[in-house]
C-alpha cells in the first residue's frame, strides 16, 4: 500500500527541490531556507489532516512579497510576520473561517497572483543577467529595455541570459521529449541540464550561496518581536495570511478535482498551514502555502495517502543534511529562468477572452488589482480588488425595475420593483422628477424587497414636495403592504 506514495514522494522531492531553492533567492534570503520551508510543509503541515493529497512548501506567488518584507524590515524580521502569519492561521481554522475563503472573488485572486506573476517575470529578467533589479514594481518593467540594452554589450551578462533562456525552453519544451525521459520533473531536468553546461564550460555565471542548513536558521530572539509595533508590518502580516490561506484554499480545490478520494476539511487544512507557519516562523524561514505544481505532481504520481508528501519533507531534510554542497554549483540564471516560467503560469491568459465574454466586469476587476499591485504594493492592490468587487457585487444586487402606468383617472401609478438602494437612487429620482407635477401620483413599495434609508428618506422628501403643495397627492403603498 505504500509503494504508490514512495514513488510519488521521489517524483514531488525532484519537483520541489529546484523550486525550493529558486523561490529562496528570488527572495533575498539564504537558499537553505527555502528547503527548510519545503521540509516543514513536509513533515508538519504533510502529516496534519485536512487535504490529503496537496502538498505545502515555499511558493512562487509569496516571492514578491518576502522579497519586499525582507528589504523593508531586515531578515530577523521574517520569522516573527512568518510566525505571526500562522498564528493567525490557527486562530481562523478553529473559528471555522476556512471555508469562507471560498466567498473570496476569484477575479482577485487570479488578479493577486497575475500581480505577482508580473513583478516576479520582470524581477527574475533581471536575476538572469545579473543585473540589480530595481524595488518598485514599475520601474522593474520600464527598466527591462534599458537592462537588455546593457545586457548585449558585456559576455558575461549574455552568456548569463542565454543560459536562463536556455532552461525556460527546456520547461516549455519538456512534454514534447520520449516519455521515459519525462520521467525526470522539467524543473529539475532543466535546472541540472542548465548546471551541466555551467560547470562543463566553465560559464563565468553566479552561483548559489551555501551558508550551511544549521548556520541559515535564525531563531526569532526578543528584541525581533519590537517589529509587530511597526504598523507596515502589521499589513505585511495580514497580506501574507490572506495570499496564503486563499492560495492554498484555492489550491485545495484545485486539487480535489484531479482525484476522486476524499475532499479537503478547509478549516483543519487552514490550521494545517498554520502549524506549518508557526513552525516556519520559529525557525526564521520562509512563508509556506499549499502549491499547485507540487501537488498536481503528487496526484499524477499516482499518491493515495498524505504519506507521499511526508516522505517528501524527508527526501529534502536529507539532502539538505548530506549534499548541501552540491546547491553551490547550481547557476542562479537557471532558477531564475524557473521563476520566469512559474510566474508565467501565474497569469490567466487562456482564461481572459471567455471571461471577457461572460463576464466583463471580472475581467476589469483582475486588471485593476494586477495593475494595481504592480503600480502600488501588494496589500494596497488586493485591498482595491476586494473592494471593487464588493462594490461590483452591491451594484448587481441592487437591481429595481421602476414601472410608471397612466390609469386614466388623473392619476399616475409608480411601481418599484426589486432592491432600491443608493446605488440606483439617481436613477429613481430622475423618473419620479419627470413625472408631470399636475397629476396624483401612487408611488407603490409593496414589490421592493429592501429599501435603505438613502432611498427612503430620498422618497420620502420627493412625495413631500411633489405638486408643490397644491391639491395633487401622492399616495405611498408601503413595502410589504398592498395597493
Amino acid at each position: 500500500m505504500l509503494r504508490p506514495d514512495l514513488s510519488a514522494s521521489i517524483v514531488v522531492f525532484l519537483v520541489a527541490l529546484p523550486l525550493c531553492v529558486g523561490v529562496a533567492v528570488a527572495s533575498g534570503v539564504p537558499a537553505e531556507l527555502g528547503l527548510v520551508t519545503g521540509i516543514v510543509g513536509g513533515l508538519v503541515a504533510g502529516a496534519l489532516p485536512g487535504s490529503s493529497l496537496q502538498v505545502s512548501g515555499p511558493a512562487a506567488g509569496l516571492t514578491v512579497l518576502v522579497l519586499e518584507a525582507v528589504r523593508a524590515y531586515g531578515l530577523a524580521a521574517l520569522g516573527v510576520i512568518v510566525l505571526a502569519t500562522g498564528l493567525l492561521q490557527l486562530l481562523m481554522g478553529a473559528l471555522r473561517w476556512g471555508r469562507w475563503f471560498r466567498a473570496i472573488s476569484v477575479s482577485v485572486v487570479e488578479g493577486m497572483l497575475a500581480g505577482i506573476g508580473l513583478v516576479l517575470i520582470a524581477g527574475q529578467l533581471y536575476a538572469m543577467t545579473g543585473a540589480e533589479a530595481p524595488a518598485a514594481g514599475l520601474d522593474k518593467i520600464a527598466g527591462l529595455p534599458g537592462m537588455l540594452l546593457d545586457t548585449f554589450g558585456t559576455s558575461t551578462a549574455r552568456l548569463s541570459l542565454l543560459l536562463g533562456a536556455g532552461t525556460i525552453a527546456v520547461l516549455v519544451l519538456w512534454r514534447r521529449v520520449p516519455h521515459a525521459a519525462r520521467l525526470v520533473p522539467a524543473p529539475l531536468a532543466a535546472v541540472a541540464l542548465a548546471t551541466t553546461a555551467s560547470v562543463a564550460f566553465s560559464l563565468p555565471v553566479a552561483k548559489v550561496e551555501v551558508t550551511g542548513l544549521l548556520d541559515s536558521v535564525r531563531l526569532p530572539g526578543a528584541g525581533d518581536f519590537a517589529a509587530l509595533a511597526n504598523i507596515g508590518v502589521l499589513g505585511t502580516i495580514l497580506a501574507f495570511t490572506l495570499i496564503a490561506s486563499a492560495e492554498s484554499l484555492f489550491s485545495a480545490a484545485a486539487v480535489d478535482r484531479m482525484h476522486h478520494g476524499r475532499r479537503t476539511h478547509y478549516d483543519k487544512e487552514l490550521m494545517a498551514q498554520g502549524a506549518g507557519n508557526t513552525v516556519c516562523g520559529l525557525l526564521g524561514a520562509l512563508p509556506m502555502t499549499a502549491v499547485i505544481v507540487r501537488s498536481a505532481a503528487n496526484v499524477q504520481a499516482g499518491a493515495r495517502t498524505k504519506a507521499s508528501r511526508v516522505l517528501h519533507g524527508l527526501w529534502l531534510l536529507l539532502f539538505a543534511a548530506l549534499f548541501p554542497a552540491a546547491l553551490a554549483i547550481i547557476p542562479l540564471p537557471a532558477l531564475a529562468g524557473v521563476l520566469v516560467h512559474a510566474g508565467s503560469k501565474l497569469i490567466p491568459v487562456r482564461a481572459l477572452p471567455p471571461l471577457w465574454r461572460d463576464h466583463r466586469g471580472e475581467v476589469v476587476i483582475l486588471g485593476v488589482t494586477a495593475v494595481s499591485i504592480v503600480a502600488i504594493s501588494m496589500f494596497e492592490g488586493v485591498v482595491i480588488g476586494l473592494s471593487m468587487a464588493v462594490v461590483k457585487t452591491a451594484w448587481e444586487a441592487s437591481h429595481v425595475r421602476l414601472e410608471v402606468q397612466d390609469t386614466g383617472e388623473g392619476t399616475v401609478r409608480a411601481r418599484l420593483s426589486g432592491n432600491a438602494t443608493f446605488l440606483r437612487l439617481p436613477r429613481i429620482l430622475d423618473t419620479l422628477e419627470a413625472l408631470p407635477h399636475d397629476r396624483a401620483v401612487e408611488l407603490d413599495l409593496s414589490g421592493l424587497h429592501h429599501l435603505d434609508h438613502a432611498c427612503r428618506t430620498a422618497l420620502e422628501n420627493w412625495s413631500a414636495r411633489h405638486g408643490g403643495g397644491g391639491p395633487e397627492c401622492v399616495t405611498v403603498t408601503p413595502v410589504g403592504g398592498r395597493a
